[in-house]
């Protein structure tokens, strides 16, 4: 085994025979491949899953192309065995380059995403048995509960009609199934099993229909016509990037549906990255609507086996259609004609730990590395996004209407310095008399604070002393539903203590500030003969309590729906003709560049609930800035005026997209060797033109999980090569044990 360095590229057409020298790359944090001889009897290809030795135990690597050490054959050693399943596709080993080298990312730490699910490697596992009744049956037996097990038992044979047809036979059932169905323990049907009673089948269920490409959409208005047919011309035209900007119910969806529907009538996988996957229960319905079957889904929340079955329909070419968290990006598609990023503003996009990338970008260069169009979908366009438009790089479609006639929802500001809060309230007068009002009319309302939780901070009323995480500098959330203190970065869970831990005094803790929780306890006050339900993602248990919530809302059983921003993730609720804002001002705190762009966004969509059908909507924003410009735009409806402001106020800082960020976090268990870590990493720096280093300084979460936190951040213009400099710099540093250095190119979080 030889380090082949990491400039080794993956081909594409190579073969390699016995003795060859072949490059592999594993999925641990190297910097490369590794060089292996191919073994007697074996024939490998670019992408072929093997297994080599590593050290003393065995690994499974991906051949990455032709080895290049100068190390004699014989002193290499040899692969082990080729495994049964489709290669990894060239287009998806070149991302994995490309993001590595981008990124500032060993390969190898990309290829695990690519394969995260090892089970996916090994063949598959037989279908597991089921049962039928045997024919003839044998002499055996017979008790009351043998009887009732052979009368439910499906018979082994087909079935012939009164017409002398056959008739399709009843599938087997497991012998689960069959002790359920007749009222026994499991050990009756084992009984029956080993004395001939019945006869073991393979259980293979019907296949799930997939979707059907023929099935005709729904109609389109002219606009979305336009949009549609311009879309479907760049299916099989090579690579295209196009916005479809439109605003929030306009159809986006049924119009990149058209162009899905081209991709699979010419044989193509499409894949669709979603923010917020697991809540996305109404798209799944529109899906089925629109082509009578279901997607591929892929995220988090699946078990292991979905997850091992889902890669393994990917790589057959047998998953058509792909609906996933941004982790669905590297799975491999070895007939991939068309990506599609709904709501590609989102910040959930971004990855933060481990190989940190921006799911959209790496969207749009997987795209390119395959010569096929992307769709990026939004109401609330990214500022980046916009700029590309601008400059040419992509194309854009504009729906202005909302579709079947419904109108957009004014926005009103109620402005907290003339309508001041009563105490421990955090609904203005006129957000309660809209909010009466609407519910006297029979229609839902909303209130929205993107905050979980109840309280956001909890002190002692005798001392002021604050009860805050022990591995993070955050304070701790109260989660009163479930007698809980939380911290949200790290999940450290604990109980409110009975005793102060600095006075000792005794029942004085106070919540401080409105979560969720607490403002739904409010309304629950102040209206309450309506019907009330809290969604946020820590009351929602995975996708199945998500669609049960959604139905509700549609069923009309819930009034009145206090949300966090998962409200926002394109729910369509027909009734809902009321949203109220309870904090618009809370995401413009901070240092972060982009939290003007984001409240706008977040607001601008959340809004977007209201009025989506027959009856007109209704917004009231409650903030104590509404001479802010986002306010302002906000209120006005003036988008574009907006982005224009925030274009020019980036620009002349040099700022994304029109100039180049990338921070480093210098991090480790001991402080004072984390600030020498950072101070050494500062007197490094690159001293460039075009080029500024700022910091370090203590991180706003200067402990997160245990770990002190330092940061540096470098300013360039777009013309620098930022990951160059950045290898030239860290190439200098000899970073010490128990201290990490971790780069984040076009950083979203500043904590």
């Amino acid at each position: 085994m030889v380090f082949t360095g990491a400039n080794s590229q993956p081909a594409s057409d190579a073969a390699f025979l016995p003795d060859d020298r072949v490059a592999v790359l594993l999925p641990l944090p190297l910097a490369g491949p590794y060089d292996y001889v191919v073994g007697e009897g074996q024939r490998l290809a670019p992408g072929d899953f093997i297994r080599v030795p590593l050290a003393n135990r065995r690994a499974v690597g991906v051949v990455w192309g032709a080895g290049s050490s100068d190390l004699a054959p014989e002193k290499c050693r040899r692969v082990i065995d080729r495994l049964k399943v489709p290669p990894l596709p060239e287009a998806l080993r070149r991302l994995i380059d490309w993001v590595a080298a981008y990124t500032l990312t060993a390969p190898g730490a990309v290829l695990k995403m690519a394969m995260s699910v090892p089970a996916a490697l090994e063949p598959p596992a037989p279908p597991p048995a089921g049962y039928v009744a045997a024919d003839p049956q044998p002499e055996i037996k017979m008790t009351p509960a043998r009887r009732r097990v052979l009368e439910v038992a499906p018979a082994s044979h087909a079935d012939f009609r009164a017409d002398g047809n056959e008739a399709q036979a009843a599938p087997p059932l497991s012998a689960g199934e069959l002790a359920r169905e007749a009222g026994v323990g499991i050990g009756v049907i084992k009984g029956l099993v080993e004395a001939g009673g019945l006869k073991p089948v393979p259980l293979i269920r019907p296949a799930v229909p997939g979707p059907d490409w023929r099935r005709p959409g729904p109609a389109l208005s002219d606009e979305q016509a336009a949009a549609a047919e311009a879309l479907r011309r760049r299916i099989g035209g090579g690579f295209s990037v196009t916005l479809l900007d439109g605003v929030t119910g306009s159809g986006k969806t049924e119009v990149y549906f058209e162009a899905m529907a081209r991709a699979l009538g010419q044989g193509c996988q499409v894949l669709v990255l979603l923010p917020e996957i697991a809540l996305s229960a109404q798209w799944l319905e529109r899906f089925h609507r629109r082509f009578g079957g279901a997607p591929t889904q892929w995220h988090s929340d699946l078990g292991d086996a979905a997850r091992r079955d889902g890669w393994r329909a990917v790589a057959e070419g047998a998953a058509r259609v792909v609906v996933g968290a941004r982790s669905a990006l590297f799975l491999p598609y070895p007939d991939l004609g068309l990506i599609i990023v709904d709501e590609e503003h989102d910040a959930s996009f971004k990855q933060e730990e481990g190989v940190i990338y921006h799911a959209r970008d790496m969207a749009v260069v997987r795209a390119r590395l395959s010569e096929i169009p992307v769709i990026l979908a939004s109401a609330t366009p990214s500022l980046e996004t916009q700029a590309n438009v601008q400059a040419g790089r992509y194309a854009k479609l504009h729906l202005p209407n909302r579709h079947g006639g419904a109108i957009m929802p004014g926005i009103e500001l109620v402005d907290l310095r003339r309508h001041l809060l009563p105490r421990q309230s955090w609904l203005s007068a006129p957000l309660v008399a809209a909010v009466e009002q609407t519910l006297a009319a029979g229609e839902q309302a909303l209130l929205f604070l993107n905050r979980r939780g109840y309280a956001p901070l909890t002190l002692c009323r005798a001392c002021g002393y604050r009860l805050q995480c022990p591995h993070c500098t955050a304070w701790l959330v109260e989660h009163r539903s479930a007698g809980k203190l939380q911290c949200h970065h790290c999940g450290y869970l604990s109980r409110l203590p009975e005793a102060c831990p600095n006075c000792r005094a005794e029942d004085r803790f106070a919540p401080c500030g409105p979560g969720v929780e607490r403002l739904a306890e409010e309304a629950a006050a102040r209206f309450p003969d309506a019907r009330l339900a809290v969604m946020a993602s820590d009351t929602l248990t995975g996708p199945r309590a998500a669609a049960e919530l959604v139905d509700r809302m549609a069923r009309h059983e819930i009034d009145l729906l206090v949300g966090t921003q998962v409200v926002a993730k394109g729910h369509h609720f027909p009734l809902l003709t009321l949203v109220g804002v309870v904090d618009g001002d809370l995401g413009l705190a901070g240092g972060d560049l982009r939290a003007a762009e984001r409240t706008f966004q977040l607001l601008s969509q959340v809004a977007g609930r209201a009025g989506r059908a027959a009856h007109p909507g209704r917004v009231l924003l409650q903030t104590c800035q509404p001479d802010a410009g986002v306010m302002a735009a906000l209120a006005s409806g003036d988008a574009e005026r907006f982005y224009a402001a925030e274009a020019e106020d980036r620009r002349g800082a040099g700022m994304p997209p029109f100039g180049k960020l990338a921070a480093l976090i210098v991090s480790g268990p001991d402080a004072a060797a984390v600030d020498a870590a950072a101070g050494e990493l500062a007197r490094l720096a690159p001293r460039e033109p075009d080029i500024e280093v700022l910091g370090p300084a203590p991180a706003p979460l200067a402990l997160l999980r245990g770990r002190h936190r330092r940061r540096l951040l470098l300013k360039a213009a777009r013309r620098v090569p930022v990951q160059a400099v950045l290898r030239r710099w860290l190439s200098r540093m000899r970073v010490p044990a128990g201290v990490r250095i971790q780069v984040d190119i076009d950083p979203y979080s500043f904590v």
